[in-house]
């Protein structure tokens, strides 16, 4: 068991040192380095966790080394850096994991890649950090570089959500982004109820939750096996999606035998989710810049037992005359704020000065995507972030320069999620924001509106 553990915090630095830096993405380093390991399905579950929270609680791991090193950490060896901040993370974060065993991991692997001296080093600050880690002091905790250090976001981030909502709120995202991240599955109703579903899981090892926020959601709690090896995946019984994102269908409400517009399809998470609302009857034209997200969407398709929906590689800014649908999904690219607890390292790539174009692309994205309606019919625009500059300002925009759209209640289509008075108000308005964490469900923006028949509505 002993070596075991040391090969799996040896592995774990591995991982982070190609993370913070060589710029890997965690999710795809940590997908490869397992891959190739023979370590036990409860060893691998660790390294997930070292990686993913040293990833994540960098910015306060930095903040705690450089109150015991007499050099910044920017200025240490790169290997230094790493093997530190991975056990700083275990001693703060994973306390069942025993000190002893922490540091000597740290000064064998310190010494492996450096030298002796370096190794020295190691062992004097961590065992200073042991001896004192109830005197470590943060900045003062009404400030925006407490909640950014504390919780380990960057500044620019605590700062437009302070703007943007009360403290309470913000403090609340920044915790459940550093919480560990749900797995939710989406039961394919055109093969199976959800309770036989839950039925048949668990008698392949995957342990479910009984608190359901949608018709169609499962809450993993515990896995004896991949999700991906079952059986009851390879038949297409169910997707693996948020909560959050499940309501996009039910809100756009696509009626079978009517042709559906999804734009930015993606994988095809939410294109099936419409194709079973559906009954698989009708038309799903699904379009996407990148043809490898269209190849995945096929294949989660032909999964799923779904036929109606049409793959397309294409720019759709550069539309034009194409024919009218009867309801249009915009899932527009965005800054991705609302999902941050499933990817440790994106808090770090995102930056604020790239905002600005995403903004002008999602405006663009927009216009283009009611050139698709039909009169008197539906346009949902949805994004996974809680900015209100890629939001509800983008639709403002939206509405003054179309007149012939306006916004629509969707609070009814949705009245199975439980949302509290202040939200579903701005459902019945047309525009909701669901915060990080709020509902136990990812962050996500819908906007449903509607063009105007001139007949009727003048």
């Amino acid at each position: 068991m002993k070596k075991t553990r040391s090969e799996s915090r040896n592995l774990a630095a591995r991982i982070v040192h190609e993370v913070t830096e060589k710029e890997a993405y965690t999710n795809l380093a940590l997908a490869k380095f397992l891959s190739e390991s023979s370590l036990s399905r409860e060893d691998k579950r660790l390294v997930t966790e070292m990686v993913n929270g040293t990833v994540r609680m960098l910015k306060h791991l930095d903040w705690v080394l450089n109150l015991f090193l007499s050099q910044n950490i920017d200025k240490q060896h790169p290997w230094i850096r790493t093997v530190l901040r991975i056990s700083v993370y275990q001693i703060l974060f994973m306390q069942k994991i025993p000190e002893y065993a922490i540091v000597n991991d740290a000064v064998e692997l310190a010494q492996q890649k450096t030298n002796q001296a370096l190794a020295r080093v190691v062992n004097g600050v961590l065992r200073n950090i042991l001896r004192n880690r109830d005197k470590i002091e943060y900045p003062v905790s009404n400030t925006v570089d407490y909640l950014s250090i504390y919780y380990s976001h960057p500044e620019w981030m605590v700062r437009k959500w302070l703007l943007e909502m009360d403290r309470e709120e913000c403090e609340k995202i920044l915790i459940y982004n550093n919480s560990r991240p749900k797995v939710y599955l989406r039961t394919n109703v055109l093969k199976i109820t959800r309770d036989k579903l839950i039925d048949m899981l668990e008698k392949e090892g995957i342990f479910c939750s009984s608190v359901f926020l949608t018709p169609w959601d499962i809450e993993v709690d515990d896995m004896q096996v991949s999700l991906e090896d079952t059986d009851l995946f390879q038949k297409g019984y169910f997707y693996i999606q948020n909560p959050a994102s499940m309501l996009a269908a039910p809100i756009l409400n696509p009626q079978p035998g009517e042709t559906i517009y999804d734009l930015c399809c993606g994988v095809g998470g939410k294109s099936t989710h419409m194709a079973e609302l559906m009954e698989n009857k009708g038309k799903i034209k699904a379009f996407d810049l990148y043809p490898r997200k269209l190849k995945l969407l096929e294949e989660n398709c032909h999964r799923l037992g779904i036929d109606i929906v049409e793959g397309e590689a294409a720019d759709i800014t550069l539309f034009s005359d194409m024919p009218k649908g009867n309801r249009v999904l915009l899932d527009a690219p965005c800054s991705g704020l609302g999902v941050l607890n499933r990817r440790s390292d994106l808090r770090w790539k995102k930056k604020e000065e790239n905002i600005a174009d995403l903004v002008s692309l999602q405006l663009k994205l927009l216009q283009k995507a009611a050139e698709l309606v039909e009169e008197g019919g539906i346009l949902l625009y949805s994004t996974c972030t809680i900015n209100k500059s890629e939001n509800e300002e983008v639709v403002t925009t939206f509405l003054k320069k179309r007149g012939d759209f306006i916004l629509t209640s969707f609070a009814e289509k949705i009245s199975f999620f439980l949302l509290d008075e202040k939200d579903r108000r701005a459902a019945e308005s047309g525009m909701l924001t669901i915060l990080p964490g709020k509902y136990r469900t990812d962050g996500m923006f819908y906007a449903l509106m509607r063009r105007k028949k001139r007949d009727r509505d003048g």
